[in-house]
């Protein structure tokens, strides 16, 4: 079995279209909520929150279940989150009241943590000289799944209504278990001790690392600012009066795939600029993004530069730190990705939080300046942390 697996062409290829189907349960929701909230006759502001619950959820997950993967098979572990996820999916199709919105929403981004598990499993999968490849496409299919997960949001839950988008989800998280069961070989654990000693390794990790406490803070920051801006687009879309505001804003996404398209070449200046300077320069482009943004209610077609900027900023800062924290220490790099997609996700939740409280108090413009502020202090932690010591690159 593991060897049927290991020669397969088109293993990497399944597990980065999983992790982005999979990753994008968290996200169908953000230009669903005016919807949602006219549904289930809730106030906007709650259907912002189960939003930023889903990503505490999601970083929740990510704290306190990824670290599993080295306890645990991680094919078994995988079927485990998946059949959950499409559980609590179908779940939410069904639900009719706000106060079960809530829960369930963060009990979709604590399960939807499997495209974190997928990276590791082909490392132990394949041979070194095809790691670093597959785990590329698999980021890359990642954050494919981020950005698309809104167009099919917006466009497949504003035509057919949030509802049906969520069970076809559902279905389609079983559809994706039963392929991975049949793709993977089994994935036996590879550390010795018990979880609650794992848990207790992350805090001298962090202590041990001035570098990805650093990269850590950053991109909390700038995640947060990009949660902020994809939270509260639809809004400004139903403030310009147009219908089927959810459509309308899901068009805006695939945009962002620029973003994508250049993440794949900054491992290239990785090598001569020193890491700093381009998530400096990430923040600085997601900064910019929002300045751009100010523009939108004069015409929403200045958020085509504007998205851009944004997820162009975002994700070439993120490449970059992802290249850092997997040269640390190679073998405890899933604990290593904890804390920083932890922290990642937890600024989400932020980011998406201050959208639902900037609102009602400062509208559009409020929101582009907190986001101009988060690029801004994303940049302050980035040259703070320039004097730091490079982490030794690993060989994988």
């Amino acid at each position: 079995m593991p060897s049927r697996a290991c020669t397969s062409p088109h293993l990497t290829t399944i597990l980065a279209v999983a992790a982005g189907m999979i990753v994008a349960n968290n996200y169908y929701i953000q230009p669903l909520q005016v919807p949602i909230a006219a549904d289930l006759g809730i106030s906007e502001s709650l259907a912002a929150i189960a939003a930023a619950l889903t990503q505490a959820g999601y970083a929740l997950g990510l704290l306190l279940i990824l670290p599993l993967g080295d306890l645990m098979d991680k094919r078994r572990m995988l079927t485990v989150l998946l059949l959950l996820a499409a559980t609590m999916m179908l779940a939410f199709s069904m639900t009719t009241s706000g106060a079960a919105l809530l829960p369930l929403a963060a009990a979709i981004g604590i399960s939807s943590i499997v495209p974190q598990i997928l990276p590791p499993a082909a490392v132990q999968i394949l041979p070194p000289d095809q790691r670093g490849a597959a785990v590329g496409r698999i980021l890359g299919g990642l954050l494919l799944g981020i950005i698309l997960s809104r167009f099919v949001g917006g466009i497949v839950g504003g035509t057919l209504g949030w509802r049906w988008l969520y069970a076809i989800a559902a279905a389609t998280m079983i559809a994706l278990l039963i392929l991975l069961r049949r793709t993977l070989p089994p994935l036996p654990p590879s550390y010795q001790g018990s979880y609650a000693a794992l848990i207790r390794s992350l805090g001298p990790l962090v202590q041990r690392h001035a570098k990805l406490r650093s990269l850590s803070l950053i991109a909390a920051a700038q995640f947060a600012a990009f949660s902020l801006f994809w939270s509260r687009l639809v809004f400004l879309i139903a403030d310009q009066g147009l219908d089927s505001p959810a459509i309308y804003a899901g068009w805006f996404a695939p945009i962002g795939a620029v973003g994508v398209i250049a993440a794949q070449f900054t491992g290239r200046p990785q090598r001569r600029i020193a890491a700093h300077r381009i998530v400096a320069l990430g923040g600085a482009l997601m900064a910019a993004g929002f300045a751009t943004m100010t523009l939108a209610p004069l015409h929403l077609l200045w958020l085509v530069p504007a998205i851009m900027l944004l997820d162009l900023g975002m994700q070439t800062s993120h490449v970059a730190s992802m290249a850092q924290i997997l040269g640390m220490e190679p073998a405890a790099g899933s604990r290593l990705n904890t804390i920083y997609m932890s922290s990642r996700f937890a600024g989400g939740f932020v980011g998406t939080l201050i959208g639902a409280l900037l609102w009602p108090l400062g509208g559009w413009m409020a929101v582009c300046t907190a986001g101009v502020a988060l690029g801004a202090t994303s940049i302050l932690l980035a040259h703070a942390g320039q004097g730091l010591p490079a982490p030794r690159q690993s060989c994988d």
